[in-house]
């Protein structure tokens, strides 16, 4: 059976590709593993994730079923914050968890029982501003911003975008450090800043409210400013894909290389699922989440790179991106680049 748990808290094509050459490496399709005779079930597994882009294929796997010869029972949790992802997987409280890159990087090397499985975000920053001119890093020099979850994701990636360029955060701009995505949004909608550093789907969220009435009334008119994928392309000289966020296996599946296969393979096709049927896809997140609005998360795969990869083959982008999280900020990791154990 399969359950949904919520606590209180190039494109279509390009992920298709992905998705066949993980299906020829692993010749596994998805539809085997709601087949395929295990000699034991597990009697659970939990999916968890936030609420944004990373989590769409996952709540594919529990909508769709495709798991349930793995299990008897499939759900996925809601984690709002990343003391509360680390919490989940320190505690041993879920199987597999969507998280930033960096996040699962440095739980693994502080001994967390972790295992990368994919990257499936390259992406979803944007500076979200009511100057439709702006489009670089430089341009805000001076001005306050709102920043959710200081020192991660999307914090650190806006500091090394700047240092990169010359710019200093901490004196070039007014960086105002707020709890959460939606705390963010809120400042902007209601005029209390005038910029803010957010990540799909509360960009097209946002971006929807301040078009429709009443809030239209009192919100000021916003754009899609800098987009932080073509910064990184400008700034380093590479393609506009950042390796951002991903699925990782926790605890005891991580060592069940089969197992990981399987589900590798289903989140491929889950990925695959999402960018190919975009409104579908927001109709089956906005039941996992109410507060995101079918529309808006379809609005929002538009605005993000359908790109899939096995962690193993995601390897060199994430150590490019880690190698200079080292220079600056080598804490956000653990110190030291992932070994072999974290790609799988």
């Amino acid at each position: 059976m399969k359950s949904a748990y919520i606590p209180s808290s190039r494109r279509g094509w390009l992920t298709s590709v992905c998705a066949s050459a993980w299906m020829l490496a692993w010749p596994l399709h998805t539809a085997k593993v709601a087949q395929a005779g295990q000699a034991a079930k597990r009697p659970r597994l939990r999916l968890a994730g936030p609420m944004a882009t990373v989590s769409f294929p996952l709540m594919r796997l529990v909508d769709s079923g495709v798991l349930t010869g793995l299990a008897e029972k499939v759900e996925f949790v809601a984690w709002t914050n990343p003391d509360q992802l680390r919490a989940l997987v320190l505690g041993g409280e879920v199987d597999f968890v969507a998280a930033p890159s960096n996040v699962a990087a440095n739980l693994y090397n502080r001994g967390a029982p972790l295992r990368l499985l994919d990257v499936s975000v390259w992406g979803m920053l944007w500076l979200v501003s009511r100057n439709a001119q702006w489009k670089t890093l430089d341009q805000f020099k001076g001005q306050e911003i709102a920043m959710p979850f200081r020192a991660d994701m999307p914090d650190i990636l806006f500091q090394l975008l700047a240092r990169q360029q010359g710019l200093d955060p901490a004196r070039d701009f007014k960086l105002r450090y707020v709890a959460s995505p939606l705390e963010a949004m809120q400042l902007l909608i209601t005029r209390r800043v005038d910029h803010a550093l957010l990540a799909e789907p509360a960009i097209a969220m946002a971006l929807r409210k301040t078009q429709s009435f009443p809030v239209s009334v009192v919100a000021p008119q916003l754009h899609r400013s800098v987009n932080l994928q073509q910064e990184w392309a400008r700034v380093f000289q590479r393609a506009p894909e950042i390796a951002q966020a991903g699925v990782a296996a926790v605890g005891d599946v991580r060592q069940d290389a089969a197992l990981l296969r399987q589900v590798g393979a289903a989140l491929a096709e889950a990925h695959a699922w999402c960018w190919a049927n975009r409104k579908a896809c927001g109709e089956m997140a906005s039941r996992y989440a109410p507060m995101l609005q079918a529309d808006a998360v379809a609005d929002s795969l538009l605005a993000t790179p359908a790109v899939w990869r096995s962690a193993r083959d995601a390897r060199p982008d994430l150590e490019f991106f880690f190698g200079h999280l080292m220079q600056h900020q080598p804490g956000v990791i653990g110190g030291k680049l992932p070994d072999d154990g974290f790609y799988f």
